[in-house]
C-alpha cells in the first residue's frame, strides 16, 4: 500500500477477501486464475498458457496434439512465459532488500523510516521517500519512482508482497516479463506523480503499483479467465480500505490503478479488440504514457509553492 506519513504505519489495506477460490489440484493455494476450457481455478504451478488465458494440465494434455499459437494474445512468447515469474520475484527481492537496508539504518525492522522527519532524513528512506517538497525545489524526481520500494512496517511490506505473488505471476505469464515491468513501473510511477500532483505529505509504499496490477487484470480480465466478479469485489473492497481508513494514500492508489489501466490498454487494447497490437504500437503507448506524466511532473514544478 501507499502510505501518507505522517502519521505512523498505516493498516493492511492491500490483500484479498476471506475465502478465495483455491486450486483444483493443490487446495492450499488460493487463485483468481480459472482454466479457460473447464472453468477450475489454478494456481501459478498448474497453469499452461493457450492463445487466450490459462488451462489447467488435464485440459492441455487433451488439446496438445491441436496446433497452438506461439504467442499469447498481448504478443508474449508463451516459451518465455512457461518458466517461473522471475520478474515477479525480483520485485519482491527489491523491496524486501530495501526493507531490509532501511530498517539496518534506523536499527529498527519494525519502523525502518522512523518515527521523526530528522529520524530518517540521512538514510536511504530520507533520500527515496516521495517528499513533494524535495521534488519540486532539489528536482529530485528519481523519488517518484523510488518511494514505491519503501515501506514503513513489517505489516505494510507484508501486505503489499503478498498482493504482488498472488497477482504477479498470472498477469506476468499474459503479458510477459518486459510488458509486466513497463506495467508495474510505469503504475508506480503513476501513483508517485498523483501525489506529487495534489499533495504535499510526505508518502511511501509499493501500492500504487499494486494497485496498478490490479488495474492490468482488470483490462485482462477476459483474456486471462480470471473470475470477474471476484476480481471486482476484490478491487473495490481495497478501495473501499482505501477512503475508510486514515494513513493511507488516496492519490497513491488512484493515481496507480488508473495508470496501470492506461499502460495494459497501450499494451493490449480495448478488451473487445480481437487482434493484438504490433510490438512497436505498444511501445508506443507506453511512450506516450510515460511523457503525460513527465509533463504533468515539469508543470506541476513550475507552479509548486516555495518552501519558505
Amino acid at each position: 500500500m501507499t502510505a501518507a506519513y505522517p502519521p505512523g504505519p498505516p493498516p493492511y489495506a492491500g490483500g484479498l477477501p476471506a475465502a478465495e477460490p483455491t486450486c483444483y489440484r493443490h487446495p492450499n493455494r488460493p487463485t483468481l486464475v480459472r482454466c479457460v476450457r473447464c472453468n477450475r481455478p489454478i494456481c501459478p504451478e498448474c497453469m499452461r498458457p493457450a492463445s487466450v488465458g490459462f488451462q489447467c494440465p488435464d485440459d492441455a494434455r487433451e488439446g496438445r496434439a491441436s496446433q497452438r499459437a506461439p504467442r499469447t494474445s498481448v504478443g508474449a512468447k508463451i516459451a518465455s512465459t512457461w518458466s517461473s515469474p522471475y520478474a515477479t520475484y525480483t520485485l519482491v527481492a527489491l523491496n524486501l532488500l530495501v526493507y531490509f537496508v532501511t530498517g539496518a539504518q534506523a536499527k529498527s525492522l519494525t519502523n525502518p523510516g522512523g518515527t521523526t522527519f530528522s529520524g530518517f532524513a540521512s538514510g536511504l528512506f530520507g533520500d527515496w521517500v516521495l517528499w513533494p517538497y524535495a521534488v519540486a525545489h532539489d528536482h529530485a524526481y528519481y523519488r517518484l519512482l523510488t518511494s514505491a520500494f519503501l515501506h514503513l512496517s513489517p505489516v505494510h511490506i507484508v501486505a503489499n508482497m503478498f498482493t504482488l505473488v498472488i497477482i504477479g505471476p498470472p498477469l506476468e505469464r499474459m503479458l510477459g516479463r518486459w510488458r509486466f515491468g513497463a506495467v508495474y513501473l510505469l503504475a508506480a510511477l503513476g501513483g508517485g506523480v498523483a501525489v506529487y500532483l495534489f499533495d504535499t505529505n510526505i508518502t511511501a509504499g509499493a501500492s500504487g503499483a499494486i494497485y496498478g496490477l490490479f488495474g492490468a487484470a482488470l483490462v485482462l480480465s477476459r483474456k486471462l479467465g480470471l473470475d470477474l466478479n471476484w476480481l471486482v469485489g476484490t478491487i473495490v473492497l481495497n478501495f473501499v480500505f482505501t477512503f475508510s481508513v486514515s494513513g493511507i494514500s488516496k492519490l497513491g492508489h488512484i493515481g496507480g490503478f488508473i495508470v496501470g489501466v492506461l499502460a495494459t490498454l497501450a499494451i493490449a487494447g480495448w478488451p473487445s479488440h480481437p487482434h493484438r497490437l504490433p510490438a512497436k504500437a505498444q511501445v508506443s503507448g507506453l511512450v506516450v504514457l510515460f511523457v503525460a506524466l513527465a509533463v504533468a511532473t515539469v508543470v506541476r514544478t513550475n507552479t509548486f509553492p516555495s518552501i519558505y
